[in-house]
């Protein structure tokens, strides 16, 4: 089966975004998609620009005008790899910025919501090293959060459950989001 042929029922599609709050595993998740899926792995939050990243690591959360250049890169950076098939992490955390990305795709696209407690997002959040998101904005994401649930080609997978059940239970949802 090709894996860029969403025509096919079963077929992965060739443009995934794994979406959802900080800590909710968008990389790690991502990443082990990809491989399965045979497509390449972009990390979205390697695009953010200086500015959101240094805001960010100062506890500030970002406003939408801080956001609009940073899907820019994002929605380029899919319709540039989508004919390899591509997986790449993104918040996504608005309608707004949902559409926006869907409009720059260049095809269809597909997101794989990750959704979690704000109880473990928390705890996952505490135990990881090197990032640059403090737990302490954790709240605010999920307050801007608009959750995905009816909007097309969006799979909805619970994170509490290991990473292989998870990259299972997206590949199962995304094999059906466009039949």
């Amino acid at each position: 089966m090709n894996n860029h042929d969403i025509e096919k029922p079963g077929a992965i599609p060739d443009a995934i975004i794994v979406m959802g709050v900080s800590g909710s595993g968008k990389s790690s998740v991502a990443r082990r998609l990809a491989e399965r899926a045979g497509h390449d792995f972009i990390e979205g939050d390697d695009l953010h620009p200086a500015s959101n990243v240094e805001k960010m690591s100062r506890g500030i959360p970002l406003q939408d005008e801080d956001r609009w250049p940073w899907l820019a890169l994002i929605g380029a950076e899919i319709a540039r790899h989508r004919r390899e098939g591509v997986v790449i992490t993104c918040s996504a955390l608005k309608k707004a910025y949902r559409d926006r990305l869907r409009e720059a795709a260049g095809g269809p696209l597909a997101f794989v919501f990750l959704d979690g407690s704000e109880a473990l997002l928390s705890a996952r959040m505490g135990h990881r090293t090197g990032h640059f998101m403090p737990v302490s904005l954790l709240r605010s994401q999920l307050a801007t959060l608009e959750r995905p649930d009816g909007e097309p080609g969006v799979v909805v997978v619970d994170i509490d459950q290991s990473l292989e059940a998870i990259v299972e239970a997206a590949l199962a949802g995304l094999a059906t989001a466009f039949d």
